[in-house]
């Protein structure tokens, strides 16, 4: 499951960059955060992700054999494309999330870290005799950037292609994928901005990029949170539990394709869509900044003394301020909220990203009950006209 003899370095070249400040294989910023998440915004810089993990699915068999297991279409997914797939379990609960970009010849999945090496072994162990191989490449680093800017092309150049297709995947959170469907009723999406690429770099790369790019070009993790938190995009670390469904933040809109054949937990996606309504939904929270607190993932959220979810992201945005991600329950009012953190009620306002009423999307006719139905007309009537 792992390539054995390529191990790839504890620490990254990024991480022996002049001022960067890092947290375990993370880099958080490279000194200054507010000026690298404007940079990282105008795709100037580029944000090392050493909290992602490249998993290689090769073999004839990899895509109609991912198709069947995942809840997205990718059974033609062309060399180049990239999508997004969740895998549930089979009451459609979120168990593992992946990016997939296909080269041709293999398949690569990009996940978190906390979730790749048990995607993998699951991977392995629903095989069978399907005529695929799934391994963890320890030995590639990701990095990641909005695409449109200075930064992208030098990326794309140093992305590893083993067959002849640079593996740079596109995040397709920017719009409603083919056979989704997005429950945010908004007239412009935040994500319409947000053209996040992650590209798949050998370590070789990986130093010749941190050489050669000035201090300028870098971010850390606290800018590109920062942005991912504000297009509203869900993360398997951060937005999924025991308890996720992918109706619950809004992730039908990328990584559901609702019109493909069985998979597992299908059946409650479709049921939930179509007839029901998630029983969690996804906000978005504007944070009162001036006690300089910010929450932490996990705290509370308050509707009057009601606890009616818990903040699952937060992020400084430069523009926007603090600002949070929240699971709510559904019946949670819409109106403004609070957070509690460190003992202090931080004012909440929140902007709602799944409505309380999303799903049951589904045009069934309705019956009129019998007793309001016009009585039909008495044959005798007709029998005594003529």
């Amino acid at each position: 499951m792992r390539r054995p003899g390529w191990p790839r370095s504890d620490v990254s070249a990024f991480h022996q960059v002049d001022g960067a400040v890092s947290d375990g294989e993370v880099i958080t910023h490279f000194g200054d955060a507010f000026r690298e998440q404007r940079r990282l915004a105008d795709g100037a810089a580029l944000a090392p992700l050493g909290d992602r993990t490249v998993i290689e699915v090769a073999g004839p068999e990899r895509l109609t054999w991912l198709d069947s297991i995942t809840s997205q279409s990718v059974g033609r997914l062309a060399p180049g494309d990239s999508t997004e797939l969740l895998i549930l379990d089979p009451q459609g609960r979120v168990e593992h999330a992946a990016g997939i970009l296909d080269d041709g010849s293999s398949a690569w999945l990009i996940a978190d870290s906390g979730d790749a090496e048990a995607l993998a072994a699951w991977l392995t162990r629903m095989k069978f005799r399907t005529q695929a191989t799934v391994e963890v490449r320890s030995d590639l680093e990701l990095v990641g950037y909005i695409d449109g800017g200075t930064v992208g092309a030098r990326v794309t150049a140093a992305a590893f292609a083993p067959n002849g297709v640079a593996l740079v995947w596109a995040d397709p959170w920017q719009r409603i994928s083919v056979g989704g469907h997005q429950y945010a009723e908004v007239a412009e999406h935040p994500a319409t901005d947000f053209a996040w690429r992650v590209a798949v770099v050998t370590e070789e790369s990986a130093r010749a990029l941190a050489g050669s790019l000035d201090r300028e070009a870098l971010a850390g993790s606290l800018a590109a949170e920062a942005l991912r938190v504000a297009a509203w995009r869900p993360r398997w670390t951060t937005e999924v539990d025991e308890r996720s469904l992918p109706h619950e933040s809004d992730w039908i809109r990328s990584a559901v394709h609702l019109n493909k054949g069985c998979y597992r937990g299908q059946e409650t996606v479709a049921k939930v869509h179509n007839l029901g309504h998630p029983p969690r939904r996804l906000a978005a929270l504007h944070l009162d900044g001036s006690d300089a607190v910010l929450p932490e993932p996990g705290a509370p959220v308050f509707a009057g003394d009601d606890e009616v979810g818990h903040l699952t992201s937060v992020a400084r945005h430069h523009e926007d301020g603090p600002i949070a991600l929240a699971i709510l329950s559904r019946r949670a009012p819409v109106g403004d909220l609070v957070v509690r953190a460190e003992g202090i009620d931080i004012a909440a306002s929140q902007q709602v990203i799944v409505p309380a009423d999303a799903g049951s999307v589904a045009d069934i006719p309705r019956l009129t009950r019998l007793s309001r139905r016009p009585a039909a007309p008495d044959p005798r009537d007709a029998r005594d006209a003529g």
